[in-house]
């Protein structure tokens, strides 16, 4: 969904470079250089294009459900980790990027979805994912959002990456996890408290063609992944005015489960054992989360996460 409005952003802005409005094109330019550090100083959100009516129906067509399982003090900041990517990460969209979903169960808190830098650098299309709440997942972003000193910020951030977008199968419960530590040595540096979040439902969207770790296809995929910085799953669901092929993801209900707040205490100089330790106790947490929530969400009793 955000590269066909991508590609629709940059078509437009080539349109003007060509047309007679290449004067506005140069506008645009200067702006984006001037306002080029932006997503990664908190962005600049828009209550007006979070609450667009088209936000509702898109939480609705799934549905798309937030749920809550403990007070989140907005006296603190918190770094939440998103799991699973899936292929659209319509969860995190719809709880972070839309209102009034999570400011109404987490009063005082706001939400900034960390997304690829890359998507900053499409013009016109870097406008509305800031207005709609997204900042860059640079270092830098996170430490301006988990830096604020009244505490009320809440990182959210999909932990897997583009590279677990290509383990979004349906009935996948395979997490890249196990190298992906700078979150938590973030964390530490900043003593935001870490939060589990995870997904039901995020990995039923979609059908991707068979890619088993050593196929041509997933090699292909990971070197483009590589050199690109995203991921290509080739993905299928279903049509308009049918259900055996299309693009439209199909209507599976997601439920993304906020979990309890790992408190941090502030070291801005953590050691391999701490970040190590920190990391071990997150893992922890996650894998309770999942099973003490895995069977209102139609998950069989014997599947359990897998973490590499």
């Amino acid at each position: 969904f955000l590269s066909l409005v991508a590609e629709f952003c940059c078509g437009f802005f080539v349109i003007l470079i060509l047309g007679n409005f290449w004067f506005l094109a140069v506008l645009y330019l200067l702006w984006l250089y001037l306002d080029w550090g932006t997503p990664c100083a908190g962005g600049r959100r828009s209550h007006w294009v979070r609450s667009w009516t088209v936000w509702k129906y898109f939480r609705e067509y799934f549905p798309i459900h937030l749920i809550k399982t403990s007070d989140l003090n907005p006296n603190h900041n918190y770094l939440l980790g998103f799991h699973p990517h899936g292929v659209l990460v319509a969860g995190a969209f719809g709880n972070f990027c839309t209102d009034p979903t999570f400011k109404n169960l987490f009063p005082g808190l706001t939400p900034y979805l960390h997304i690829m830098p890359i998507w900053f650098g499409c013009p016109f299309f870097r406008e509305y994912i800031m207005s709609a709440g997204m900042v860059s997942a640079s270092k830098e972003s996170v430490s301006y959002v988990l830096s604020n000193e009244g505490g009320g910020h809440a990182s959210v951030i999909v932990i897997g990456g583009a590279e677990e977008s290509l383990n979004a199968h349906p009935g996948s419960l395979t997490l890249n996890i196990l190298k992906r530590k700078g979150f938590i040595k973030m964390a530490l540096k900043h003593g935001a408290h870490l939060v589990p979040v995870f997904s039901f439902g995020e990995n039923e969207l979609f059908k991707q063609v068979a890619n088993p770790k050593g196929s041509w296809l997933r090699n292909v995929q990971e070197k483009l992944q590589k050199i690109m910085g995203f991921a290509l799953p080739l993905f299928h669901a279903r049509g308009i005015f049918q259900y055996s092929f299309g693009l439209i993801p199909y209507r599976q209900p997601i439920h993304t489960v906020v979990g309890s707040p790992i408190p941090v205490k502030q070291n801005l100089n953590p050691t391999t054992e701490e970040i190590d330790q920190l990391h071990a106790l997150y893992l922890q947490k996650l894998r309770k989360l999942f099973e003490e929530h895995k069977s209102n969400y139609g998950i069989p009793e014997h599947k359990s996460l897998i973490f590499e």
